[in-house]
Order: C-alpha cells, then structure tokens, then sequence
C-alpha cells in the first residue's frame, strides 16, 4: 500500500482520516453528483494551473502550481488524465483533518500541498500528459481545472561550425553543441579522448561551444560532444574540421638527373601531404597540367630541359612549386617521339 503523507502540521508518522471522514470521502462524490443534477452554479474564480517548468528534462522536479484557489475547502484531489475515473486518481487531500490519501495512480514520486499544487519529482517521459485537479467547496459546489506536464528525453546533439573552410593559423573555429536544453551538461571530446590543455581551445562557461584559436592542420578531429541529465545522455556523430593549408614543395622522382638517350624515363610528381584541394602539375617550359606523370619510352636529346612540378591549393589559392632539371647526353636519335600521360 502506498505511504501517506501529511502538509500543514510537525506531527510525525502517516495519519489516515477517522472512520466517519473515510465515510464521507466515499458517499460525497455520488451525492455530489446527485446534487448538481440539479444545481450547477457558475464559478466565480477562476481556477488555473501552471507547469513549472513548461518543458522539463527527464530526471528533474515538476510542479503542477494552482492559481486562484478558493479558501472555503472540504477537500481536493488530483486525477491523471483529463476524465475522473477513480482509477486515475493519484492523491486526495482532506482539508480539516490535513489528511492525504493516495489513490490507484499513485506512484509514490507525487505529492501534494494544501494550496493544491503537486509536486513530481524525477519526472520521466512517461509522465507526459495532462492532468486534472477536482476541488470540493463548503457549500458542496465542485470544480474542475486541467493542466499539462511536458517531459522530453534529453535530443541527440550535433555539432555546428562557424567557419566551414578555416585557413591554417589565421582562422579560429567556434564549434557549438546543438540544441540548447535546459539542465544539460555538455561534455567535448576530440579523437574519441578529453580535449588536451592547450591555450588554443576555449570553452564557454557553459561548456556549450568550444572554440579553436588559429587552427592548424593537426586540429582536423573527429570531434564529439555529450550531453547529460541525472537519467540520460546522447553523443553527437563524429564532427571533422577541413583546415585549410599551404601545400608543402613536390617531389619529382627519380632523383637522378642524367640520362643517356635511347633509355626510358618516367617522371612522377607526388605530395608527402594529401588533401582534397590540392591539385599536382607536371610540365616542361609551358603550363602546368593536372597530371602527375609523364614518360619518355626512348628519351632523345630533346627532352633536357627544366620539369616543373606546381602543388596548388584550390582552397587557398597559395602554391609550392619544385623544378627539375633532366640532361641527357650522347648521339641523338632521330625519330623519336615523347609520349606524355595525361
């Protein structure tokens, strides 16, 4: 059987009403209703009740407040849903005797006060739903108000970013965990492991947004943030910076730089770094063209010359250039043609 408990006296231990109050509370509702088949005058105050708060995360308090409520009280009882069926009534509250009696839909999380409000403590979503006060008055009027308590479990955050390009130690990058709850905790993670100490990363008072000072190319992530309430947690997906950075110089291979004619030469450009905005150029005394290698089958004496390699940063606009400078001696043999790859 549930507990019982009493508001309003320093008295110890659960009290119950006297045999002749339990007598009452069960013959007043039928006679009331016989009653006011015959006379149901307006109400004259007019009764509401406020959820604090509107909106509550799962874990935390809720309280059903009453507005407006009359003083001339036999008693009042509280119903779960918007109907009075006897088994939705959660407690009822008897007001000379300051008596509280739990009814079928009570879970023992709920409590109620003399000024009719009740109280929930750590909600859960099942909670969710509308809620009915009853009052019976001196002059046997009954009335009746109806409010709602809102329980949401905590969304599945994601990670915003206020610069989507930043440019290696010249951009910062403000990351914020979205959405915004109320008594949430927000926790920053980056390679599945706690953010390191670093004077470049700031966090707001909060923990909500984390923010990223000249951002450099080991600043990619992944990044993560985790939010929190006393009974729940979501994680965000994995959220990678695409910084922005100079390319570093090519490297054109073989390193040899001497050849005979008649041998066959492949020349390959390639970037110790890669990065969807880089682009490898390899020509000889004209524009480069995206291509990272060209062959000679049968190299004559006219394929000496300067090779230029170019990375380019299509991001940036900002390029690394390596030249390279091939000599080849000997007879040279007519006929022969270069092929290039593109």
């Amino acid at each position: 059987m549930a507990s019982v408990s009493t508001h309003g006296k320093e008295d110890q231990g659960p009290h119950l009403p006297p045999p002749r109050t339990q007598t009452l509370i069960c013959l007043l509702p039928s006679f009331l209703v016989s009653l006011l088949t015959f006379w149901n005058p307006p109400t004259t105050a007019q009764l509401t009740v406020e959820s604090v708060p509107p909106d509550a995360a799962e874990g935390k308090d809720v309280l059903l407040r009453v507005h407006s409520l009359p003083g001339d009280l036999v008693g009042l009882s509280w119903f779960r849903g918007a109907s009075l069926a006897p088994s939705r009534q959660i407690l009822s509250y008897v007001v000379d005797t300051q008596v509280t009696i739990p009814g079928p839909a009570y879970s023992g999380r709920e409590t109620i006060y003399p000024n009719g409000s009740l109280l929930f403590q750590r909600v859960t979503v099942k909670d969710t739903g509308y809620y009915t006060l009853q009052i019976v008055r001196r002059d046997v009027r009954i009335e009746e108000v109806t409010g709602q308590e809102r329980t949401s479990d905590l969304p599945k955050p994601n990670i915003t970013s206020n610069n989507s390009h930043p440019v290696e130690n010249a951009d910062s990058v403000v990351l914020t965990c979205e959405p915004q709850t109320q008594s949430t905790s927000y926790l920053w993670s980056v390679n599945r492991k706690s953010l390191p100490a670093s004077a470049r990363l700031e966090l707001s008072l909060d923990n909500r947004t984390l923010t990223i000072h000249r951002v450099t190319r080991n600043d990619t992530g992944p990044y993560e943030c985790e939010t929190r309430n006393p009974v729940s947690a979501g994680r965000s997906d994995p959220f990678t910076l695409n910084v922005l950075y100079d390319p570093d110089s090519p490297t054109v291979s073989p390193s040899d730089s001497h050849y005979h004619q008649g041998a066959s030469l492949r020349l390959s450009a390639t970037q110790t770094l890669t990065h969807p905005h880089y682009i490898l150029g390899l020509s000889m005394g004209g524009p480069s063209h995206p291509h990272k290698s060209s062959l000679s089958p049968n190299i004559t004496g006219n394929d000496s010359g300067a090779y230029t390699c170019i990375a380019s940063n299509s991001g940036t606009g900002l390029n690394k250039t390596t030249v390279k400078t091939i000599t080849v001696s000997g007879r040279w043999i007519a006929r022969v043609s270069v092929l290039m790859l593109w």
